[in-house]
């Protein structure tokens, strides 16, 4: 140090511009990061001068080193420094003063000097003007963005431990509804961004990687290495991803290197869950046994044990097949290197055993992304990534812990597996589903593989070549085994499957960035070429016929089932993009796209998709006087994005080769191609206001759209003399609208206490505009209602129907009209002579209405913040009203013994059942093995799914420790799932039919939800 040469004048011009331009493309990265591991032994920098006070600037929140922040001395403009790549930062002052340290993206915080070094904690501003975000291939300050989006950086997400990335959108952002899925360990969530787009089948929207488009699912990236979420919501944002875009975007930006010592960080989990059961409370072995006695027929029950002792018989199934479930989660991150080359290096193990026994699931994951700058111009960025899933599927039966009979036990008096359809229980045709866990199982493996090689050419300060390239290969693996002991392998001697996927995609963008400024005015583009591709292979086999004990495919007798196939699908674009602003006060953004599928027709393969948005800045005129506004912005935007079949080759016609014409092969249409087959587009309108008040001491957002899709892509059902029963047609239009606010603030900020509380709110509505157009027997040409079945339920489906001015989520069933006092029979509304309303007990007279739809009016989240000194209390809350979920459950568990070889629920709060004449009731009359058709397919299961849930509870505590080398130290305890208020009376309204699905139906077999308590330390060094 000594012997350095004093930095000359031109040197340090450039190395504060250096560090400046640092400090505006920087983004703090998300918990779990570090600082510096040893002091520094590098040449002197910037901050590194002799001074008599020193100290470092951290993240409050990460503890991450924050470079480019600005130390000066109050009061004395000539004194000041800027904080190294290391946070250091030294100055010739006296002890005592008063020092103010800034950075764009963290609050301004004034400290008192000492004599020691010091640690100065920045928190986070996550509303600063300043602030950058990634959007659509490029990053952009918030202040300049025209769109609407929200974006969420990880230390917002801190609190949140599910090992689904899906999941951490749930309640984050206005206008975004995610069904959390199941409770199963590794299950994903369903997102659905304004509302319903399509009739397609896939509302879940595009997700884009570190630049790389991956299409519907995030695939198995881990939490813990995201730096940042952006959700894209308008046409101003999403249109430039053109095809794919309709649904909305999110866009993920993971961690990043940087430069200087060995950074260390290391997180880590462990939990206990427990499996909850929400308002769904089964009978006891007294109270099944009373049920049964009170029916009026109870005298020819021909159950083999049919006697009051059975009251005293109370087997728990639910004990059975739960237990705790327990969770690890470790991460390990390693950073450093020079300003020429550095790296970012992290590793991560996530393990659980489920709450319900026998689903065991782990996942390793790793990622090594380095930036490289051998020359000033050129900036070379390569990364690798790879996901390892294992599952072992032994799990005991959800659907049994809820239907089997409390009177009948799997274990005999000895303790021992009683054999399936076991005589000595009352329930003598049930399987003993114990005994087929002994050797029946399932086992699943996963495995992911990214590449990218991405690179920056700078043609000239104001031109920059980009490219990204990148490929992902997924193998798949399952191995299935049935023994011939077991009630579904007995009758075929045993069955083995094996099942092996591959996936192939690669994706390239080429792409030119202009950045202009002269004077007040800036000018920025983009012109780009992309390409995206799809290769998957599937094998699956099936044998019957082995010795126990044997796991292997070619030892079987008989092949059973063999299959296999190839899908493939390419998509080429053209784009550019054009932003202008003039003082930061007038936007204006505009982008065209021109996309061509493979799946498509050759007469409309190509499809072209655009945007224009503005934005006016108000509190940027010098007329605007109102000194307690930070911002307010206007937005407008209107353009379109595209959707393309999920069919790959619905334009050709197809054939299938059978052998099903007295065994011999032939060949049957399968498929009439539709050679005119076109995009289906969403024209999106929207206005928006975004407001900030004294120094972000609250801020508030407002968004009005209109959504208008049209060219529907949907398969039509067609008459069977055509060979088929249905044509990929584009057939309608819908409209979604809708409304967006998000406000918050803080309603506590001082020196050691800060409690600051965000809500947001969203409101959409659906209709069906248009829809397929068929002659009538007049010869009239209308349109005609397409009734759709969800396949579900033993007693019939919740059907929904696609009709001109209702939402397409309709139920169509009949309603349900209540109990006949007099007879305590069900009843339904029909249709009367003179076209009134009248009720009757023959279900099939009953008439089909239109009955409400699944989806909420209103939905939203609420989060809270509380902060005193090293301690933090935050929580999350979720709320849903107005929407409709059919119960499949009540079907079986609630069908007045319409089933009586299944437990039965409790009546719960307000139930009665009828009994005698003049009763009035909510359920129907309860007969042995009952044919009164009660439990068939109506409203009377059709209940609302309005809710208000605490999400998660965090409580935890932050220290450094300098001197131990250890910069921050977090230890939390995080809570999730605590309680739901709702009038629903299953599990949970939120529980989807299936793992991503957003159907508003459930029954037994889904796995229900679980209520986790994590701790966890994060540790920096």
């Amino acid at each position: 140090m000594k012997n350095e040469r004093p930095l000359s004048r031109q040197a340090r011009l450039r190395s504060t511009l250096v560090v400046s331009l640092l400090t505006l493309c920087s983004m703090p990265l998300a918990a779990n990061t570090a600082i510096e591991q040893e002091p520094s032994s590098s040449p002197v920098t910037l901050a590194h001068v002799a001074g008599k006070i020193r100290g470092h600037i951290v993240d409050a929140t990460t503890g991450e080193p924050i470079v480019g922040a600005s130390i000066r001395v109050k009061g004395n403009k000539r004194i000041g420094s800027i904080s190294d790549k290391q946070g250091g930062y030294a100055l010739s002052a006296s002890p005592g003063v008063t020092l103010i340290i800034s950075c764009v993206g963290y609050e301004t915080l004034e400290i008192q000097a000492t004599e020691k070094d010091q640690v100065i904690q920045l928190k986070e501003n996550s509303k600063t003007l300043g602030e950058l975000v990634v959007v659509g291939y490029t990053t952009q300050r918030k202040e300049s963005l025209t769109g609407s989006m929200i974006n969420l950086k990880a230390s917002k997400l801190k609190d949140i431990t599910t090992p689904s990335v899906s999941n951490l959108l749930n309640g984050k952002a206005p206008g975004v509804y995610v069904a959390p899925g199941s409770g199963r360990p590794g299950s994903s969530a369903a997102v659905v961004i304004r509302g319903q787009a399509t009739l397609n089948g896939n509302t879940r929207p595009l997700w884009v990687i570190d630049g790389v488009i991956v299409g519907d699912d995030p695939g198995q990236l881990s939490p813990q290495d995201i730096e940042s979420l952006t959700i894209l919501k308008d046409a101003a944002s999403t249109a430039i991803y053109g095809s794919a875009g309709a649904n909305g975007v999110v866009v993920v930006t993971t961690k990043s290197s940087r430069s200087g010592k060995l950074r260390t960080s290391v997180s880590m989990r462990t939990g206990i869950s427990q499996l909850t059961n929400g308002n769904l409370h089964m009978m006891n072995g007294a109270e099944l046994y009373d049920y049964f006695a009170s029916t009026g027929n109870a005298s020819t029950i021909p159950f083999p044990r049919w006697k009051p002792a059975l009251r005293n018989d109370n087997f728990d199934w639910w004990k059975l097949a739960t237990r705790t479930g327990v969770s690890q989660d470790y991460n390990l991150t390693l950073q450093g290197g020079s300003e020429t080359m550095n790296s970012l290096f992290s590793l991560g193990y996530y393990d659980e055993k489920g709450a319900v026994k026998g689903f065991d699931y782990k996942r390793y994951n790793f990622r090594l992304k380095t930036s490289y700058k051998p020359l000033n111009w050129l900036t070379i960025r390569p990364m690798i990534s790879g996901a390892m899933q294992n599952s072992e599927d032994r799990q005991y039966s959800i659907s049994a812990m809820y239907s089997m009979l409390p009177w009948d036990s799997p274990y005999d008096a000895e303790g021992k597996l009683v054999p399936h359809k076991y005589s000595e229980w009352v329930n003598s045709n049930s399987t003993n589903y114990l005994r087929d866990l002994q050797w029946n199982h399932y086992d699943g493996s996963y495995y992911e593989f990214m590449g990218n090689l991405d690179f920056d050419v700078r043609i000239a300060p104001w031109l920059t070549f980009s490219s990204v390239n990148n490929y992902k290969y997924v193998h798949s693996t399952g191995h299935g085994y049935e023994d011939p002991r077991s009630n579904g392998g007995e009758s075929v001697q045993g069955r083995i499957t094996e099942y092996h996927g591959q996936v192939a995609r690669r994706y390239s963008n080429q792409k030119f960035l202009t950045n202009n400024s002269w004077g007040l005015h800036n000018l920025n583009g983009l012109l780009a070429y992309e390409f995206n591709d799809y290769w998957g292979k599937s094998t699956s086999a099936n044998g019957t016929g082995f010795v126990p004990g044997f796991e292997v495919l070619d030892i079987t007798a008989k092949p059973e089932k063999a299959k296999g196939g190839i899908a493939e699908w390419a998509v080429q674009s053209v784009f550019a993009n054009a932003r202008y602003s003039y003082d930061n006060r007038y936007l204006l953004e505009g982008s065209i796209r021109r996309d061509g599928a493979s799946n498509l027709g050759s007469r409309a393969k190509y499809g072209t998709l655009f945007s224009i948005s503005g934005g006016w800045s108000i509190h940027r005129e010098s007329w605007f006087g109102i000194k307690a506004f930070d911002q307010l912005k206007l937005r407008a935007s209107y353009g379109s994005a595209g959707n393309r079949p999920s069919a790959l080759y619905p334009q050709y016609d197809l054939y299938s080769i059978a052998s099903s014409y007295n065994a011999q092969p032939g060949m049957l249409i399968s498929q009439i191609g539709n050679n005119d087959l076109t995009w289906e587009r969403t024209y999106t309108a929207g206005i928006g206001l975004d407001a900030s008040l004294w120094s972000n001491r609250l801020h508030f957002t407002l968004d009005l759209y209109s959504k208008k899709t049209d060219n529907i892509l949907y398969n039509v059902p067609v008459t069977s003399l055509t060979g088929v029963t249905h044509i990929y047609r584009n057939i309608g239009k819908m409209a979604n609208k809708g409304i967006e606010v998000a406000i918050g603030g803080d309603i506590i900020r001082s020196k050691d206490l800060t409690w600051s509380l965000d809500l947001n709110v969203g409101h959409n509505t659906n209709k069906l505009t248009d829809i397929f157009r068929q002659y009538d027997p007049s010869g009239q040409y209308i349109a005609k209602p397409v009734i759709i079945g969800d396949g579900s339920g033993i007693a019939g489906s919740a059907s929904r129907i696609l009709e001109i001015g209702s939402p397409i989520d309709t139920y169509y069933m009949p309603e349900w009209a209540g109990v006949n006092p007099d007879d305590g029979r069900p009843m339904w509304y029909k249709e009367g002579t003179n076209g009134e309303r009248v009720t009757t007990s023959n279900y099939a007279e009953a008439k089909y209405y239109k009955l409400g739809s699944a989806a909420p009016k209103v939905f939203g989240g609420i989060t809270t913040n509380l902060r005193w000194k090293e301690f933090d209390l935050s929580a999350t809350f979720g709320y849903a009203l107005g929407g409709q979920i059919y119960n499949y459950s009540r079907q079986e568990l609630d069908s007045d013994l319409t089933y009586t070889d299944r437990n039965q629920m409790s009546l719960q709060k307000g139930w009665s059942r009828w009994q005698k004449k003049g009763d009035v009731a909510t359920h129907p009359r309860a007969l042995y093995n009952n044919k009164d058709n009660g439990n068939k397919a109506s409203s009377r299961y059709l209940e609302d799914n309005s809710f208000f849930k605490l999400r998660t509870l965090s409580l935890g505590y932050n220290l450094s420790l300098p001197q131990l080398k250890v910069q921050n130290l977090r230890i939390y305890l995080n809570a999730e799932n605590l309680f739901t208020l709702t009038k629903y009376s299953g599990v949970d309204p939120e529980l989807p039919a299936s793992d991503g699905s957003v159907m508003g139906t459930t029954g037994i077999s889904v796995y229900p939800p679980v209520r986790r308590f994590v701790l966890g330390l994060n540790l920096s060094l």
